[in-house]
């Protein structure tokens, strides 16, 4: 069973381009299930309409890894609808035509497949040669190929480790230094973005293969921030928490009892949905954040800090409970 970061995913023409963009979102919340969501959620709804403006990425080039499904998917289609000529890979070249021909179809512009498996240099090179043949040398570069799966880690083999590694940690490494270095010849700036997950900051049991990868891709970013702005890059991270894309929980957590506990820890008492996702993706990743790089954005309503706190699980308690502690307290003396 292969998981999107965190569990994002368990496995992740010019007439249209004045239409209203709403009509682009419509493969998230509104057709899953929110029946499990805490009250409160009430006071954060998520919006299925796009921040930025018609044609913020108008003459723009966008490539997307792992752009055929999930997160991947809802990022091309918010890039393509803004103007952005996209640019989608993966290993499964079927899946990327479907999805490249039903986004082309909604925006009125081009999408380019390229098989690619990122785990292979040889394959980041020809994808990369392919990309600036079809396309040109791309704005905007979104890292979000990844795979995982859960397992005790005394039950992982050495090749189970090196496998996700491969993709998360040595897939983003390629695609950014294949790219990065054709950009640098032509000297020519761009945004990149890599999608990773809350638990690359704190470590998780049962993912330790991806976690470790995790950090690395942030870290990487961070640094490169710092060395590769001199040719006009741009590296920021985005962290999310649980995104209900559709099968990924029905596979995992048939009956709803999971996903209710999870909820129950995410202060905003719900999911985060992919559209959320897609406009914090395509604002790092235009010219309104040309001031924003080495950043790390953890986007999972609040579910990192709830599980952090020490006292959090404190919420339980119910007033009457707080009175009669209270109580207690003021008649402790000393120390």
């Amino acid at each position: 069973m292969a998981l999107r970061a965190g569990w994002c995913g368990l496995w992740g023409g010019a007439a249209a381009r004045f239409l209203p963009t709403t009509r682009f979102f419509s493969h998230g919340s509104n057709i899953l299930s929110q029946s499990n969501n805490a009250p409160q959620a009430s006071f954060f709804p998520p919006l299925q309409k796009m921040m930025l403006p018609p044609n913020a990425f108008q003459g723009k080039v966008a490539f997307v890894t792992g752009g055929g499904t999930g997160l991947g998917k809802g990022m091309t289609t918010a890039l393509s609808s803004l103007g952005a000529e996209c640019v989608i890979s993966s290993r499964k070249i079927d899946v990327l035509k479907q999805t490249a021909e039903e986004i082309s179809s909604k925006t009125g512009n081009k999408v380019h497949t390229i098989q690619c498996d990122v785990r292979d240099p040889a394959s980041v090179k020809n994808a990369v040669a392919e990309l600036i043949k079809v396309a040109g040398h791309p704005d905007v570069v979104i890292n979000n190929a990844a795979g995982n799966f859960v397992s005790p880690t005394e039950r992982l083999s050495a090749n189970a480790w090196k496998t996700i590694v491969d993709i998360v940690l040595n897939g983003t490494a390629f695609v950014t230094l294949e790219i990065g270095k054709e950009l640098i010849k032509v000297q020519k700036g761009a945004a990149f973005l890599a999608i990773t997950t809350i638990y690359a900051e704190s470590g998780s049991g049962f993912v330790s293969p991806s976690a470790s990868a995790k950090a690395g891709v942030d870290a990487m970013c961070k640094s490169l921030a710092a060395e590769w702005g001199r040719y006009g890059m741009r590296f920021n991270v985005i962290q999310p928490g649980p995104i209900r894309t559709k099968g990924a929980f029905s596979r995992l957590d048939p009956t709803g009892t999971f996903e209710k506990e999870m909820i129950g820890r995410i202060p905003c008492g719900r999911l985060g949905t992919v559209e959320e996702i897609a406009n914090l993706a395509t604002y790092l990743c235009s010219e309104y954040a040309s001031w924003v790089t080495g950043a790390v954005i953890r986007m999972d309503g609040g579910e990192y800090v709830s599980m952090a706190g020490e006292f959090n699980d404190l919420k339980k308690v119910t007033n009457e409970q707080w009175d009669i502690m209270e109580a207690l307290i003021r008649k402790t003396k000393g120390s």
